[in-house]
């Protein structure tokens, strides 16, 4: 069954942070819901006292990369959830050691 990362960057230009926020296994199809649900509820447009926050925006970047936005009047939250397959481990006997005999032309 194919492993995913759900990658998480945050922070401000080039000073973004990369995390793996979760991790996954299954179908193409269910990783990404998992990541869709996880990009759906990011800093819920919500406040702590339960006041709907000003603005929540949510940005393409492809089909497995979307960018987050939560404003409100105090702060602005942003993040960058990136959905990637696990195509190398050296302590898989499934997988190759390395990405060399993957990549096109090698």
């Amino acid at each position: 069954m194919p492993r995913w990362a759900v990658l998480q960057a945050e922070g401000q230009a080039e000073a973004f942070r990369y995390t793996v926020h979760r991790e996954l296994e299954g179908t193409e199809a269910e990783a990404l819901a998992a990541m869709l649900h996880i990009v759906n509820t990011f800093e819920e447009a919500f406040t702590s006292a339960g006041r709907r926050r000003q603005r929540r925006r949510v940005f393409r970047v492809s089909e497995r990369s979307y960018f987050v936005r939560v404003e409100n009047r105090m702060s602005n939250e942003e993040a960058h959830f990136t959905l990637a397959e696990l195509i190398a481990d050296t302590h898989d006997d499934d997988l190759p050691d390395t990405v060399g005999g993957l990549v096109e032309g090698s």
